[in-house]
């Protein structure tokens, strides 16, 4: 299943480390970041639960860039 979230982030070097922090959760089996449209476009692995993942993208995502955003 693959879902696209709105985020907020400052910079695309912020954007990229977003993307690397959403890729390493479990239950991602793939993330795509993108600074220029603001969007995160995640896959979720096979049967994941796409809201606890989310919830631990966000964690993940708070780590490297704490002042960034997703919209759930």
């Amino acid at each position: 299943m693959k879902k696209s979230y709105k985020i907020e982030v400052d910079c695309a070097n912020c954007a990229l480390k977003m993307e690397e922090a959403a890729k390493s959760v479990d239950g991602v089996k793939d993330a795509v970041v993108s600074f220029m449209t603001q969007k995160m476009n995640v896959e979720f692995a096979e049967g994941a639960d796409d809201g606890a993942v989310m919830q631990a993208v966000l964690k993940a995502c708070k780590k490297v860039e704490d002042d960034c955003e997703i919209y759930l």
